[in-house]
């Protein structure tokens, strides 16, 4: 009886260690990194960019796989569905995870979604094509209020970061306008360069991407964009709208608690990357570290100031 009481001890201890030999020996391969947006999106190329310092750190890389639709609501519906072995992750958005849900049955909830780690905002930005005839902020406001609704806009989604920047704005500064939600940046973009719409609330980082074919408006910064100087602040013009989309990386919420430290430490390492810094800046992104232990006080933090959002867009009374 002894001899098989030691037996079993052996063989459980045999096991642990060869469990944690796999966890050191974590990623073995490849990891597929979903993106609930189209391609070319700002989701799409800041994971991009953080491929080479998931390289350096591991010597593995990323197999980009898309699942757009519903403002990321159809990918992100499906994350729980995944194997929840570490080799799937999905990008997400913020504050999409807490206002899809309020908005009714999107597939999932927000405590559904395991963040393991956010490491970027995105300020948002009022943007027409350089060719329009709206000139000016003020410009902008003038022509809302002269014929309200008539002036329509380019967002991401419904119940999204630039929808309620959209709805911010309108209400601070007494316009009216008609937001018109395409299923990523990459096509809300094109829409508002094709002049099927009037403008775009988007992000400081098309400014960057599209040059000299765009104007920026105003941006929602609490001082003017190093990039940008020439362009106000909201606040310089009296609208209190000082925000952007946060960014950062989910897994299947029964993925191992190791895993999710260890992908958490990684992506606390490719954003410490000098060159990987530099980048974001020079592509208008602003870096935040809120690694996997923070994540229950980050989440709790913005959700509660998206409240008065949700209340301009309707969910909640």
């Amino acid at each position: 009886m002894k001899s098989h009481k030691i037996k079993k001890l052996i063989s459980g201890f045999t096991l642990a260690l060869l469990a944690a030999g796999a966890q050191a020996d974590y990623p073995e391969r490849n990891i597929n990194y979903y993106i609930p947006f189209n391609p070319g999106g700002e989701s799409d190329v800041t994971a991009r960019m953080q491929e080479e310092g998931f390289k350096e750190a591991t010597g593995q890389g990323f197999t980009f796989q898309y699942k757009p639709g519903a403002g990321g609501a159809t990918g992100l519906s499906q994350l729980n569905q995944m194997a929840d072995d570490g080799y799937n992750i999905m990008g997400f958005n913020l504050p999409h995870l807490f206002l899809q849900p309020m908005s009714g049955d999107v597939g999932y909830e927000t405590d559904d979604i395991e963040v393991v780690y956010v490491f970027q905002l995105t300020p948002h930005a009022l943007i027409v094509p350089a060719s329009s005839s709206i000139e000016s902020l003020e410009d902008f406001v003038s022509r809302a209020k002269e014929t309200p609704g008539a002036l329509t806009v380019a967002g991401v989604g419904s119940n999204s970061a630039p929808h309620i920047a959209k709805e911010i704005f309108d209400d601070a500064a007494s316009t009216t306008t008609t937001y018109i939600p395409f299923t990523g940046t990459s096509a809300s973009t094109a829409a508002m360069l094709g002049k099927q719409v009037d403008a775009q609330w988007s992000f400081v980082t098309v400014g960057v991407e599209q040059e000299d074919n765009v104007r920026l408006l105003g941006v929602a910064m609490e001082e003017r964009h190093p990039l940008f100087p020439d362009v106000p602040t909201f606040k310089e013009m009296g609208i209190d709208l000082v925000d952007g989309a946060y960014r950062g990386v989910a897994v299947p919420k029964t993925t191992p608690e190791e895993i999710k430290q260890e992908l958490s430490s990684l992506f606390a390492e490719i954003n410490k990357s000098p060159s990987f810094r530099q980048t974001m800046v020079d592509k208008g992104y602003v870096l935040i570290d809120v690694p996997y232990s923070e994540v229950p006080e980050f989440m709790e933090r913005v959700g509660s100031d998206y409240k008065e959002a949700a209340r301009l867009l309707g969910l909640v009374e």
